[in-house]
This record gives structure tokens, sequence and C-alpha cells, in this order.
């Protein structure tokens, strides 16, 4: 379980970034090149380059380098992390509602 923590911790600290987002969002697409990606940042190539490091490092991109250029894509195979971790907080807070909706209903019924 600590393990799965870790992990999903350094997937969420990698989307907590709003450029980072948006290149997960324009790799959504499709691959693009990261210059093409560099090209929609408002920042300088070598500090996009953190960026892209940070969403590789964390399995949410996989990036190939062919002669000159490195192209991304997602590794949607992670997202399914984020799914699953989300899936258990729905259980839990749909469970928790429903308890609560129970008890509001028993007390209208009590005289």
């Amino acid at each position: 379980m600590a393990q799965y923590s870790t992990t999903l911790d350094g997937v969420f600290s990698a989307l907590a970034d709003p450029t980072r987002r948006a290149v997960v969002r324009r790799l959504g697409r499709g691959p693009a090149s990261v210059g093409d990606l560099a090209g929609e940042a408002p920042m300088t190539l070598p500090s996009f380059m953190k960026h892209v490091r940070m969403l590789e490092s964390h399995g949410l991109i996989r990036t190939v380098k062919s002669g000159r250029v490195r192209t991304c894509e997602l590794n949607r195979e992670r997202f399914a992390l984020v799914e699953d971790w989300l899936a258990e907080q729905r259980r839990v807070w749909a469970g928790r509602t429903d308890r609560l909706e129970q008890f509001v209903t028993s007390q209208e019924d009590q005289p």
C-alpha cells in the first residue's frame, strides 16, 4: 500500500502544475514533439524540459528520440491509477451519503 501511495502522490504532484496539465491535455489528442509542445508554453525550452522530465519520471508520458526530434506521448495506463483512486473515493462518499440519507429519513419517521 505504501508503494501505491507514493506512486499516486507522484502522479498528483506531476499534475498539480498548469503547464504539465496543458501538456497532458495536448497529448490527449496524440503524440507531439517537444518543440511543438514547448511552442505553446510561455517559457524557455530548458524550463519546459523540466516539466517534460517530471511527467516522464512519474510515468504519465513517454518520450522517444528519433534523430534530433524527441516525441512525447501519453502513457494512458498510468491514468488508470488515478481512476482507481477516484473510484475508491466515490465508493466511500456514496456510502457516507447513503448512511446520512438513512439517518435523516429515519429521524423524519420518528414522532
